[in-house]
């Protein structure tokens, strides 16, 4: 059975732009001196025919006045050209980030940050997609592998407080954890082959001392193998989860629920 498991990237890098061929047009002008450029030919413009109308009207000097308008267009288009001849800017260089931050480039200079747009997607696509999970082969584990095995499915589903207990004394309880909701859970983990079922002594031990000594709210037991039927009667009169191979499959897996989501809120007991 596989338990989906994540691990932080530690090898992101940004990359740098390519680099401009030479003798290739950089981007258009922006707003701000758009608006500059033609402000100055308005007010050239304006003041060029004011200069013919003058002109025209003291002295009717037809040639002045259009000497005069094309000098106001020469000095126009001479702007704009210098306007569109800009000094290359430096790009600051793009460093990777550290290990856990949050790596950010300004558009210092104008320049476009796509490819920084790009590596963000990148490790959003990274995130929704899981990594090959770990396969746990529940019935080649001995007895304490299982109880951690089935305490880390605990860890896992957002419990707290976790702990094996499993042991001489133990009094039935394996794995005891304090499930989301806030209820004590208390679990028994049996590792039986598939010819060795939980009887009903089993649970009966257990259900003495679940609720009893151990203050159980859920109380489940958990086996790699199946439950005979006097033990699942057993079960279902004490309010005692059992949780067989299917089940412990579908719980580490996620297509079936925790214990603890299949408990009643109310409290149980023998």
């Amino acid at each position: 059975m596989a338990i989906p498991v994540r691990r932080p990237r530690t090898d992101r890098t940004l990359r740098r732009p390519a680099a401009r061929p030479a003798g290739a047009r950089r981007p258009g002008l922006r707003l701000r001196e758009v608006t500059l450029g033609f402000g100055l030919v308005a007010i050239l413009l304006c003041g060029t025919a004011v200069m013919a109308r003058a002109a025209m009207g003291d002295t009717a000097d037809v040639p002045a006045a259009v000497l005069a308008v094309a000098g106001g267009l020469l000095v126009s288009w001479v702007l704009v050209r210098a306007a569109g001849r800009r000094r290359p800017r430096a790009v600051p260089p793009v460093t990777a980030a550290p290990v856990g931050a949050v790596a950010t480039v300004t558009e210092a200079a104008g320049e476009p940050a796509a490819y920084v747009a790009e590596d963000l997607v990148e490790d959003l696509v990274e995130d929704l997609v899981e990594e090959p999970a770990v396969h746990v082969d529940y019935t080649a584990l001995d007895a304490d592998a299982f109880e951690q095995a089935v305490a880390d499915l605990c860890v896992r589903d957002g419990c707290l407080d976790v702990e094996v207990v499993g042991g001489a004394g133990d009094l039935g309880a394996d794995v005891v954890a304090t499930a989301p909701d806030g209820r004590r859970v208390v679990i028994q983990c049996k590792a039986y082959g598939p010819d060795n079922k939980v009887g009903s002594q089993d649970l009966q031990r257990f259900g003495g001392t679940c609720f009893a000594v151990h203050e159980a709210h859920v109380a489940a037991v958990v086996t790699t193998s199946e439950f005979t039927e006097p033990a699942a009667q057993y079960a279902a009169q004490c309010g005692i989860l059992c949780v067989d191979g299917p089940g412990l499959d579908a719980w580490t897996d996620g297509t079936g629920p925790a214990p603890w989501l299949q408990a009643p809120l109310q409290g149980a007991g023998c």
